[in-house]
């Protein structure tokens, strides 16, 4: 057996889905993306940050679980990138669209865990699920980039929808950076307790760095207008906006508010 990724993705990917081709394949997961995103209209509180529970298992490290469960939507791309047979990978609008999906995960991977100054635990439980679900986005986006679907530079350049999702991918990926910061800079190393920042978008809604992720996936859902971006943007808008109605709960810990000019 040759170990490419196509050849991997063949004889271990292909039998869960009972799929005999890339094309089978891949819509059997975009469905799987779609019946996973309202599955999580139907958890509450996932056990993670404020949410710690003992009971979904020992906890794991947290900046090491951040780095370790995003990291396969990073590598999995750029492997089939490196070492793969890039069918489709030609040209600049393939390159874009994917580095999108890559960009956004690399910050997730490689810069926002190790910002964090939260010493909580991640229960292994939810940070296993995770891992899996970095590592299915991983194939299901790489592969559709990679080796199933071309896209013609000569036609898709000019169109707006191209530019107009690009740009909301970067603007949505400057609000949830920025929220994030925001958040982070109300809290001292290893402070607990949760702190509300106010002014600009966390006046306007729950929480803008959720609001962020959901633009930047719909901004990379329009800019591609890919089965596998569309499923993503789906699932990130239900699986965050459920998160957000969490937070509306009687918080485990008494939130403080705090003045803070958010830009």
């Amino acid at each position: 057996m040759t170990f490419t990724p196509e050849a991997i993705i063949q004889r271990y990917v292909y039998p869960i889905f009972w799929a005999t081709n890339d094309e089978m394949l891949i819509n059997r997961m975009c469905y799987g993306t779609v019946i996973y995103a309202v599955l999580t209209l139907l958890i509450r509180n996932a056990p993670y940050g404020r949410y710690y529970n003992y009971s979904y298992g020992f906890g794991v490290p947290v900046k090491l679980a951040w780095f370790i469960q995003e990291c396969p939507s990073f590598f999995v791309p750029v492997i089939m990138v490196a070492y793969g047979k890039q069918t489709a990978y030609r040209g600049m609008v393939n390159q874009l669209c994917l580095g999108m999906f890559i960009m956004h995960y690399f910050h997730r991977s490689f810069i926002y865990p190790f910002l964090m100054k939260s010493n909580k635990p991640t229960p292994f439980l939810p940070f296993l699920f995770a891992f899996l679900t970095c590592l299915y986005n991983g194939i299901l986006h790489g592969l559709y980039f990679v080796n199933y679907y071309h896209y013609s530079d000569e036609e898709w350049v000019y169109r707006p929808s191209f530019y107009v999702g690009f740009m909301l991918f970067l603007y949505g990926m400057k609000i949830n950076m920025g929220a994030d910061a925001a958040l982070r800079n109300l809290r001292g190393w290893g402070e607990v307790g949760y702190k509300i920042p106010s002014g600009g978008l966390f006046e306007k809604v729950s929480c803008p760095n959720y609001f962020g992720e959901i633009v930047e996936m719909w901004g990379y859902a329009l800019a591609s207008l890919s089965p596998p971006a569309a499923a993503h943007a789906f699932f990130t808008t239900l699986f965050l906006s459920r998160r957000a109605l969490d937070h509306h709960q009687i918080p485990a810990f008494p939130a403080v508010c705090l003045p803070h000019i958010y830009r």
